[in-house]
């Protein structure tokens, strides 16, 4: 990668700019309405689901947010802007269940789509420029994140997405091409410097800082709106110097060409996305496997996931960040859902013992495979027998059995044990582009 010149990243940012001032719903292909559809259902339904959590009820409750126009949505309430994509982005990616994306290397919806949303309600917005701005911050969000290389320890959650809660916020307040570049290159300057350690430690600061990007992509389009907001390259050295690098030519590569929307991945697990593959393979091993007798599981994965490899946990999302647990879980109970993540089951003594028994080791031959797959390679060893399952991609994947919109429907429906809730969610998403205003459809999504 090469080192980011200010005037390249500018000239870049100018271009993201153009782009995405213009852009109109009516002329985005098909295959990206329709998957911005299904991004939008996967947002919505797992952000009931956090908003359910006793965690998430005890933030909200301790924030106290005002009365406003803008939906929390399963919190039974409504609130002012910033406090809903604060706290709808926390709840959005507090089990880790949100939609994501393998080449920008984490998860461009949930950095823009809650602030988008909250300001698209308040604005009483139309349902074609609500798309059109949750497709823009997904798209300069998702290249942000292709186009930085962040520095080993870093994790990736509110830092290269800003960008893209920005730009769509510039979107959605119907700015122009200069007003819009300078709100994407504010954004690109409002980075947080998380370490990935947060995460496996299991504190949920980690959630906060998906918080923070939304919040700081309203802050970023608002400064754009009031004039004050230039374009200078920021990201340069914010992303590109003291970050980690950023490649300048991939902030507008293939723009309205290649569609990032149409390449990322659904989650079927509660956890930390580089677990999946794995888990997988577990699942797949565990008909033909005596569990009891296991002695020696051994997961093979790239490195990006060969650091998951803690065999204990305190809390919740230091489990969901552990290869031993999670495909300790899997093995011993077939699925890895929220169930798991309760008191009693982090403290199970049988998944601990197993965990114990779980081998984490990067493998140089799947490592080569990054980044168009994310493989994993699963041995149990029991009794003296052996079986081994190997996983190209995570099931929900593009690239690897990817879910149709039906089928996420389903997953949503079993997650939140209501299928006439996810079907109400379904049609409200549906019907989202045709709408007049969204404030009153997105307001009632608050009360689920």
């Amino acid at each position: 990668m090469t080192t980011a010149s200010a005037d390249d990243v500018r000239s870049a940012v100018e271009h993201l700019g153009r782009w995405a001032s213009g852009l109109r719903w009516a002329d985005v292909p098909a295959g990206a309405r329709d998957r911005l559809g299904l991004v939008l259902l996967d947002v919505i339904g797992v952000g009931v689901l956090g908003a359910r959590q006793d965690a998430q009820r005890r933030l909200v409750e301790a924030w106290s947010p005002p009365e406003g126009p803008a939906p929390l949505f399963g919190a039974g309430r409504t609130t002012t802007v910033d406090a809903a994509a604060w706290l709808g982005a926390t709840a959005l990616v507090r089990l880790e269940l949100d939609e994501g994306h393998k080449f920008a290397k984490g998860h461009p919806a949930a950095h823009g789509f809650p602030a988008v949303l909250a300001l698209a309600a308040e604005r009483g917005a139309t349902g074609a420029d609500t798309a059109a701005a949750l497709l823009v911050a997904y798209e300069v969000a998702a290249r942000f994140g292709r186009a930085t290389r962040l520095r080993p320890g870093s994790h990736p959650h509110g830092n290269w997405g800003v960008a893209g809660a920005a730009a769509g916020c510039a979107r959605l307040l119907g700015l122009g091409p200069e007003a819009t570049a300078a709100a994407i290159d504010t954004g690109g300057g409002l980075p947080v410097a998380g370490h990935f350690d947060s995460a496996l430690d299991g504190n949920p600061v980690r959630d906060a800082w998906v918080g923070a990007a939304n919040v700081s992509g309203l802050a970023a389009a608002r400064m754009a709106l009031a004039g004050i907001a230039r374009t200078t390259g920021t990201a340069a050295g914010s992303l590109g110097t003291l970050l980690g690098e950023l490649d300048p030519a991939l902030l507008d590569e293939a723009l309205g060409q290649r569609w990032d929307v149409e390449h990322g991945y659904v989650k079927r697990h509660a956890s930390c996305s580089f677990t999946h593959a794995a888990v997988d393979a577990a699942l797949e091993l565990r008909a033909g496997v005596e569990i009891d007798l296991i002695e020696h599981v051994l997961v093979e994965t790239h490195s990006l996931a060969s650091g998951l490899d803690r065999t204990v946990w305190d809390s919740a999302l230091g489990a969901m960040f552990s290869l031993p647990f999670t495909v300790a879980t899997a093995l011993r109970h077939g699925s890895l859902d929220p169930s798991a993540l309760t008191e009693s089951a982090l403290a199970d003594p049988g998944t601990a013992a197993l965990a114990a028994r779980v081998e984490v080791a990067a493998a140089p031959d799947l490592d080569a495979r990054l980044p168009a797959e994310r493989p994993a390679r699963v041995t149990v060893r029991w009794a003296g027998r052996e079986a081994v399952v190997e996983t190209p991609n995570p099931v929900g994947d593009v690239a690897h059995r990817p879910f149709t919109a039906d089928a996420l429907q389903t997953l949503l429906a079993d997650l939140l044990d209501d299928r006439d809730l996810v079907e109400r969610i379904r049609r409200v998403c549906d019907a989202l582009p045709g709408l007049d205003d969204v404030g009153p459809a997105l307001r009632g999504l608050a009360t689920l």
